[in-house]
Parts: C-alpha cells; structure tokens; sequence
C-alpha cells in the first residue's frame, strides 16, 4: 500500500488491517497512551479545493497526535490556482514534504498527484470517492456490531463518492450491500462492473425498503453535494421519497445502526428524529474519522 487513493485499490486484509490500526489507536488514546513518535518530525501537505470541517481538523489533529506537522494549503495558496501543471506541483511538493492528503473535485487529479509525485498520497475527498469516511464508517460499525463480514449494508439517496466507496469497500470486506436511488440516478460504471462478480451480494433498486430490508447499518448523505447547487431545486424533488425515515428503519433489523458522514440535513436525507435516535452512532463515526486517517497516515508514512 503506497497510496490512498481508492478503495478499488485495496486488498480485503488492507483495508481490515486499517480498521484494527484505527481501533488500537484510538484505545490507546483513551488510555492516555501517546503515540507522538510515530511520525515524529515529518510533515503532511493537505491541499483543499473544497471546503471542510471533518477532514481538515481531524488530519491537522491527527498528524499533530503522530508527532508531526500539518501545512494547509488552500488552492489560492498553490501555484496549482494559477495554472501550474499538476507533475510539477507533484515533483516539488514531493522534496518538501513526507505526504500529500488531497480534498478536491476530480478522482485524476489525485491520481495524478500519486503518479508523478514520490511521497505517499491520500485521497481526502473526491467526487468520485471517499475512502478515509469509509474507513471511519467500517471502524464504527465494527465497533457495535463486532464484525463486518456478513453484514448488510444500505445506502439510501445520491449515488455519490459515499454510495461508490461504500459499495465497493463493503463488498470487498464481506458485506452485503443494496443501494437504493430514484431513477435517473445511476452508479458510476466502474462501479457497476466492480460489483457484478459479487452477484446477489450487491443490490440496487429504486425501492427503499427493498434496500432497507435486513439491513445491519442504513447509511445516507445529502442530496446536493459541493459543486451541485445549481442542481438543489431538481434534487429536492428528485429524491423527495429516499430519505432515512421511520418507515425505513422499520424494515431494516431491529438493532440496525444509522451511519451519515455530515454534515446532514434533518428532514430531507435523514429525519429528524431518527437522527437524534441515532446520533451516538453517527457522533462516534465522525470520532473515528481522527483515528482511522491515523492508521492511514502510519501505515503510508510511518
């Protein structure tokens, strides 16, 4: 493992062996054991074309925690605003720094970075995946349930970074999953061929409650991601039906857990009151965001 760049990428015992780092991490900072040698006097860039709270305050605290530094940097901040080409943003940050965690719009700039820089990169967020939140949201439901394989797992709403990341590392570590968005929503082809040697492990529908039925973990994101707002008035009408409501939870098993990756919009993806039933859930989720990048940054830069 050189790079997090997409989960695709990834072995089943890679992305477990993550998970049970991010699990010994965070029980040792429970207990008040530091681990601020791990990365001691090594530094992380962490470029932002989007916007973030989750993402840039845990990576900051997190490599701080490991013994290192965070540098943020904005796109203003780069000659990457301005026009420089990508292999030279690469090759130079690559003398400077150990690492590169990237949040930004296109999966190829992050492949990019990774091909033509030397150090380790991590995909903070794309549009088209979202594996550091999916390592979170399998640490959690580890956490509750005792186990991932053999789950199900449901994905309600827009089939985004989350709806990809989630179906291709649930189906690698064992899980069941069905996907349920309207018509018109489709998964990103990739996806799709991705899923299809799991056969009936995979599911998608445009029914809610065939998603929801069975399910272990029910998980949602908004309906309009960065960059969409120009989409809102559509999307709202579009995915007024497919939302975590009580109606869906009903379906799903009766222990079954609640996973949002926020920022959330009660009474459109989720609804209210679920949210607040399951908010320990979904709290502790956003917890291990901090843990699990640190597993990352260990395992890619330690």
């Amino acid at each position: 493992m050189k790079h997090l760049l997409k989960l695709s990428d990834l072995s089943k015992d890679e992305i477990l062996g993550i998970i049970d780092l991010g699990k010994q991490l965070k029980r040792d900072n429970q207990n008040g054991v530091k681990h601020d040698t791990l990365l001691q006097g090594k530094s992380l860039g962490m470029i932002f074309t989007k916007s973030s709270t989750r993402t840039r305050v845990s990576f900051e605290v997190g490599i701080y925690q490991l013994g290192g530094q965070g540098l943020f940097l904005s796109r203003n901040d780069l000659q990457l605003g301005r026009g420089e080409p990508i292999c030279d943003t690469a090759a130079v940050l690559s003398r400077y720094l150990d690492g590169i965690m990237i949040r930004t719009y296109a999966q190829q700039d992050v492949e990019d970075l990774a091909k033509y820089g030397t150090i380790p990169v991590i995909n903070g967020l794309t549009d088209y995946a979202h594996p550091c939140q999916v390592f979170a949201d399998f640490m959690t439901v580890s956490e509750y349930k005792g186990k991932l394989e053999g789950l199900k797992l449901c994905f309600i709403g827009d089939v985004n970074n989350m709806a990809n990341s989630l179906v291709v590392g649930g189906l690698t570590v064992g899980m069941s999953v069905a996907v349920a968005a309207p018509k018109g929503y489709e998964l990103d082809p990739k996806i799709t061929d991705f899923a299809k040697p799991y056969g009936s492990a995979f599911l998608f529908t445009d029914d809610t409650k065939e998603a929801a039925s069975g399910a272990d973990v029910v998980a949602t994101d908004v309906w309009a991601s960065m960059g969409q707002e120009g989409e809102i008035e559509k999307r709202m009408r579009d995915f007024g039906g497919y939302r975590v409501s009580a109606d869906v939870m009903a379906v799903a098993k009766k222990d079954a857990m609640v996973q949002h990756c926020l920022p959330a919009h009660r009474g459109e993806e989720i609804d209210a009151d679920i949210f607040e039933l399951h908010q320990k859930e979904i709290y502790d989720e956003a917890e291990n965001r901090l843990h699990a990048q640190k597993a990352v940054m260990v395992k890619l830069m330690g």
